[in-house]
């Protein structure tokens, strides 16, 4: 499949409300010495275009795997996923690579920042890589991150940005190529209460005025409440969904404090 095919079959017009991202019976399977490990286990989830979802649950039970996987990180040992009409199981190497450049942000909890370059750097490398001139780069970088509220601050290196900073940065970067989706891997897991807040404000803000799909993983129940959607995961496998509206995220919050999952 040339990079010609992947834009036509993606430029079908999504409306809100499609399904656009599926995993369908997916594994993920290590094979160690002493048998088989399964990170996922047969795990069956539908997103739905301009969609904000929540993929809830505690460390080891399988988020990132799965994040990995719907994100074209990674292929699964059973099953398959899906963007849109593209099964991405069927896809090559530099096919996964040409998707990921061009229709999926990522947003890591470790922000995965280049020390050496400014924030306008790190952000327009990513869309140099899509084919622009460096001149379109940085003008495309600069908006992305005036958006995210650090237009003063693209010159600064990320030794000299907080750690809520830096996850702007971060943000813009996954915004620059204008994807369909974005994913954020814990983006407030090395943050304060008041700056995760900000983060999720944003994530929340891109979706609503955007109709960006966003799919947060989290194990945090205060970043809940901005979600439509929250699927639980535990033990590589899905073991239901809600709506905000119907859980207790001041309980679940201060149960998660004290057993120090937060």
């Amino acid at each position: 499949m040339t990079t010609a095919d992947i834009e036509k079959k993606m430029d079908r017009d999504f409306q809100r409300g499609d399904s656009f991202i599926t995993a369908n019976g997916v594994s993920k399977i290590y094979r160690l010495r002493g048998g088989e490990v399964y990170a996922l286990n047969n795990v069956n989830l539908e997103i739905f275009r301009s969609e904000y979802l929540s993929i809830m649950g505690p460390s080891g039970s399988g988020k990132s795997t799965l994040f990995n996987i719907i994100g074209a990180l990674d292929r699964p040992s059973q099953g398959y996923a899906q963007i849109g009409p593209l099964r991405l199981t069927e896809l090559s190497s530099s096919e996964l690579a040409y998707v990921r450049c061009n229709y999926i942000g990522y947003i890591f909890q470790s922000y995965n920042l280049i020390p050496s370059l400014t924030a306008l750097k790190n952000v327009s490398l990513s869309h140099t890589l899509m084919g622009a001139t460096p001149a379109d780069s940085d003008k495309a970088a600069a908006k992305a991150l005036e958006s995210v509220g650090l237009g003063h601050r693209l010159d600064h290196r990320p030794d000299e940005l907080s750690g809520g900073q830096q996850q702007r940065v971060a943000i813009a970067r996954a915004l620059v190529n204008r994807p369909a989706v974005v994913l954020a891997d814990e983006p407030t897991g090395n943050l304060d209460t008041k700056t995760g807040q900000e983060i999720v404000d944003i994530l929340h803000d891109l979706h609503r005025s955007e109709g960006v799909t966003v799919i947060c993983s989290t194990h945090d129940p205060k970043m809940l409440h901005k979600s439509q959607r929250v699927v639980w995961i535990e033990d590589g496998s899905k073991r239901n969904e809600s709506i905000p509206a119907e859980l207790n995220l001041k309980d679940m919050a201060a149960d998660a404090s004290a057993k120090g999952d937060l």
